[in-house]
């Protein structure tokens, strides 16, 4: 790991740290120095820091086939998607854990509300068309109210429980995806007479009162099993599939949790984590500085340079910031305090043997490298089982722990160590007691 750089470049490489850490701190904390070039945009806060509503549904798979399961869950995610929108929740989280689907919505939500209308079975339903279509379509455009709607279609009898499946299927001349229905003998004989009255009209599909399709019918249809072409990509089709057997397949969702967190509760939350961290912070900072003197200034600097990057990234891909999370966050912190640690001991050792600080760091670079490499590694790696196996709060404090680990690592082997190259050969090295 050890290397020899020339002057110009050690301080080419920390004039860029330093603009990227001023960019990155800006970009977090906007409103500090206010400058015109960054956007305001508040950082992502989880349910526990923000308040709001936790909903975990239990999925009945009583009457669903083991090799249906799967697409049962995932259609039925989508359809409660669909519905939380309808609250208006700010960035909802809703997971599949299991055989349960987890909903949360932060902010200030109406608790009885979001279960009466989230734990409905969906409701898949076929219409035929009453009047003009695309007339009236053009006019209102795709998302027209309900009155619009009774102008256009009107109910028939074919609902969601005729439905037996529907599949992704490829055209074998073109590959070009479509999606097959496929109806029970009930059904089969009510599809037959719809699509014999309804020949070049559009049949159109609803769940929860929400157009999804509308297919127009080519010919009569019998057997109960037909085809929805269209200029599908394969995610379009695949959307549909889910969709239809969501509403189709009998599993009923049932509460079996609810938690509430008060927005008060969350306040009190975010203001002791961040008075942990600053506290943390600042016993780090005067930890190193009074046992390593100047690498220990130079450490701590480095930490406010990690500090500005993850918060950086946090907030530029929208992570979201959990209690867990942050507890992920301040261990990373204590990983890289770590490396600094195993460098700057390493290197004290070196200069105790009557080495110059060149020759001193870079050997104690090389020689820390292989335990900070392999200590942050077997990190990462049980944080990856723990976001991979974990539940939502655990995969929280996975991912901060990784992307904490991956950027302390970067500033303890190149900020730190490029900020103690600036001392090499100047006058700052002969006074011995400032390493």
């Amino acid at each position: 790991m050890g290397r020899i750089y020339s002057k110009n470049k050690i301080y080419l490489f920390n004039l860029v740290i330093i603009l990227v850490g001023f960019l990155a701190f800006n970009f977090a904390f906007p409103q500090i120095l206010n400058l015109p070039w960054f956007p305001k945009r508040d950082f992502k806060l989880g349910l526990d820091l923000q308040g709001g509503v936790r909903l975990v549904y239990q999925v009945d798979f009583s009457q669903i086939k083991e090799e249906d399961k799967k697409l049962v869950l995932e259609g039925l995610k989508e359809i409660l998607e669909r519905r939380v929108n309808l609250f208006g929740a700010k960035e909802p989280l809703i997971q599949i854990q299991g055989e349960k689907i987890v909903v949360e919505l932060p902010g200030t939500i109406d608790p009885e509300k979001a279960v009466k209308e989230i734990g409905k079975t969906p409701y898949l339903e076929f219409r035929e068309e009453k009047e003009d279509f695309l007339k009236i379509l053009e006019e209102k455009g795709k998302e027209i109210s309900k009155e619009d709607l009774d102008k256009i279609f009107v109910s028939t009898p074919l609902t969601g429980r005729y439905l037996k499946r529907a599949d992704v299927v490829f055209d074998p001349m073109t590959s070009q995806p479509s999606v097959s229905l496929e109806f029970n003998e009930e059904g089969a004989k009510i599809f037959e007479d719809l699509t014999q009255k309804n020949i070049g009209k559009h049949l159109a599909i609803f769940i929860d009162q929400k157009l999804i399709s509308s297919p127009v019918v080519r010919e009569k249809i019998s057997g109960g099993k037909a085809q929805i072409t269209g200029n599908f990509t394969i995610e379009e089709a695949r959307e549909l599939a889910r969709n239809l057997n969501a509403g189709a397949l009998p599993a009923p969702i049932n509460l079996v949790s609810q938690t509430t967190v008060g927005p008060t509760l969350g306040k009190i939350s975010l203001e002791k984590s961040l008075k942990a961290g600053i506290i943390g912070l600042l016993a780090i900072s005067i930890f190193m500085i009074l046992f390593y003197r100047l690498p220990g200034v130079l450490a701590s600097l480095a930490l406010m340079f990690y500090l500005f990057f993850v918060l950086f990234l946090f907030k530029l891909f929208s992570f979201t910031f959990t209690l867990a999370g942050i507890g992920g966050f301040l261990l990373s912190l204590g990983m890289a305090v770590d490396a600094n640690i195993l460098i700057f001991s390493r290197m004290r050792e070196e200069i105790k043997e009557g080495k110059k600080l060149k020759e001193a760091l870079e050997e104690a670079i090389k020689r820390a490298w292989p335990a900070i490499r392999d200590g942050n590694l077997t990190t990462l790696i049980v944080a990856m089982i723990f976001f991979f196996l974990g539940t939502s709060f655990v995969r929280g404090f996975a991912m901060t722990l990784s992307l904490g680990i991956l950027v302390s690592m970067f500033t303890a082997i190149f900020v730190t160590s490029n900020f103690l190259r600036m001392f090499i050969e100047t006058k700052l090295e002969k006074i011995k007691i400032l390493w």
